[in-house]
């Protein structure tokens, strides 16, 4: 299939699908006239690798992993480098988790103490006399 195919069927733009390529995490063949072509298996390995993206994999590191994946061969070592992987996977879950648990208190805070009907710049005391007023969780 050609690119636009390609692309259309994994919901990648052709420019992630070149970038790709340039990452060796896709090969293509080249026709006569230098179009792309790729064998029906590329869409699983383009969904693969995108989940591999999104679960923050570096292309490096895919790159290094896709081919023990797709064949499924493993060895140790790539259980050990996979069993990494998820390690920073759930330390990077735990970090958004205090994140957001933090923000959902500043949410609280805020909206506790916030004075509803009357517009104001943000940080300005609303009797006018100037002084600033910082909301009482900063």
């Amino acid at each position: 299939m050609r690119i636009g195919e390609l692309a259309r069927r994994t919901g990648v733009s052709t420019r992630a699908l070149r970038y790709y390529e340039e990452q060796n995490l896709l090969t293509a063949e080249r026709s006569n006239s230098g179009q792309r072509h790729y064998p029906e298996t590329a869409v699983a390995r383009i969904l693969l690798v995108r989940e591999l993206f999104t679960a923050g994999l570096s292309s490096k590191i895919i790159a290094e992993l896709t081919p023990c994946v797709i064949d499924g061969k493993a060895t140790p070592e790539l259980l050990d480098r996979l069993a990494v992987e998820r390690g920073h996977i759930d330390q990077h879950i735990v970090d958004l988790t205090h994140t957001r648990d933090r923000l959902d208190a500043v949410i609280a805070s805020a909206s506790a103490t916030m004075d509803t009907g009357t517009p104001c710049r943000p940080g300005i005391d609303r009797s006018g006399a100037g002084q600033r007023r910082y909301p009482p969780w900063w």
